[in-house]
């Protein structure tokens, strides 16, 4: 297993980009090292770069991702980044179950105006059709 990893190498691992990586980078989330140019990813940039990607599959914001990876640092027994992450399940899933709720309420109006304005139409239409 390498120790080390350029960042197309990472990006194509990921499925990103490089721009993506660097942005990352730029934001604090990822620091390689430097040989010259060139940038030099650890097995810990990785590491982080695969729970950045997940945070934002499961939709949390940079802010969130950045807090909940920076711990790490902190404490490597994980205790305060998994009571973080437990944390922001919960706030995660209840603003999803909202939003759950506010979609089906919009279906469910789409459905009666649709079901309304088929009906009409067929009323005008029937209309118009025995005027002709």
């Amino acid at each position: 297993m390498n120790d080390t990893f350029g960042i197309a190498q990472l990006a194509r691992e990921f499925g990103v980009t490089t721009r993506t990586i660097r942005f990352y980078e730029d934001k604090g989330l990822l620091a390689p090292e430097r040989a010259g140019q060139r940038r030099i990813y650890t097995q810990r940039d990785r590491v982080r770069l695969r729970l950045i990607m997940r945070g934002k599959r499961l939709g949390f914001s940079l802010e969130e991702i950045a807090e909940m990876v920076n711990l790490y640092d902190q404490d490597p027994t994980e205790v305060a980044q998994l009571r973080l992450f437990l944390d922001k399940i919960g706030q995660r899933r209840s603003a999803l179950r909202r939003q759950q709720a506010d979609i089906k309420a919009i279906l469910d109006e789409l459905d009666r105006l649709d079901a309304q304005s088929t009906a009409l139409l067929a009323e005008k239409s029937g209309k118009v059709a025995r005027r002709a």
